[in-house]
C-alpha cells in the first residue's frame, strides 16, 4: 500500500476523512490536504483511473486491520488427523477401546487415519484387515464419513474417516 510521498500517480480521485468524495486533485494538492488534517494519503484502489487515495490515519488503519485478522484467525478451526492402529487379529475388547478413542476423536471435529499393519505372512491375509477397518467404518457411521476407502500402502492398510458437518 503506497501512502504520502510514496504514491507515483500525477492525478489522484480523492477521498476525503469522513468518506466524502472530494474529486480528481493533484498528487501535491492531495498530500496537501492531508497534511492540514494532520493525517495521512493512503492509495485504496491503485489500478483505478486515475488511482484513488484517502485521507486517513494510516496506523489506526492498519491496527484496525491487525485486529481484524487476528479476529479471524481464531475463529478458524484447524482440523488434525489423528491415527489409531490396530491389527488384523484385534480381539473384540482391544477394537472397542480403539473404537471409543477414533469416536472421541471424530467428536472433536479431527480426522480419524485407520491403520492395519501387517506382520509376516498376515499381508496374504489383507481381506480380514479390510474386514476390521469396515467395521469400524459401520461403528462410526453416525458421526462420520468415509473420506478414503481402505487400502493398501506397502504392509499397512489405511482408511480415514472425517466428521460429518453437523459435528463440527
Amino acid at each position: 500500500m503506497f501512502i504520502n510521498e510514496s504514491i507515483r500517480a500525477r492525478e489522484v480521485r480523492l477521498i476525503g476523512a469522513n468518506g466524502d468524495q472530494i474529486g480528481v486533485k493533484t498528487k501535491q494538492e492531495a498530500l496537501e490536504m492531508a497534511q492540514n488534517a494532520n493525517l495521512d494519503l493512503v492509495m485504496v484502489a491503485p489500478n483505478a483511473k486515475p488511482p484513488v487515495c484517502r485521507i486517513m490515519d494510516f496506523g489506526k488503519f492498519r491496527y484496525e486491520q491487525q485486529k481484524k485478522e487476528k479476529e479471524a484467525r481464531k475463529n478458524q478451526k484447524i482440523t488434525t488427523l489423528k491415527e489409531v492402529r490396530f491389527s488384523p487379529t484385534i480381539e473384540d475388547h482391544d477394537f472397542n477401546t480403539k473404537l471409543r478413542n477414533a469416536r472421541k476423536f471424530l467428536t472433536k471435529g479431527d480426522k480419524v487415519k485407520a491403520a492395519i499393519r501387517f506382520r509376516g505372512r498376515a499381508i496374504t491375509h489383507s481381506q480380514i484387515g479390510r474386514v476390521v477397518l469396515e467395521r469400524l467404518a459401520k461403528e462410526c457411521e453416525d458421526i462420520a464419513i468415509i473420506e478414503s476407502s481402505p487400502k493398501m500402502e506397502g504392509r499397512s492398510m489405511f482408511l480415514v474417516l472425517a466428521p460429518k458437518a453437523e459435528n463440527k
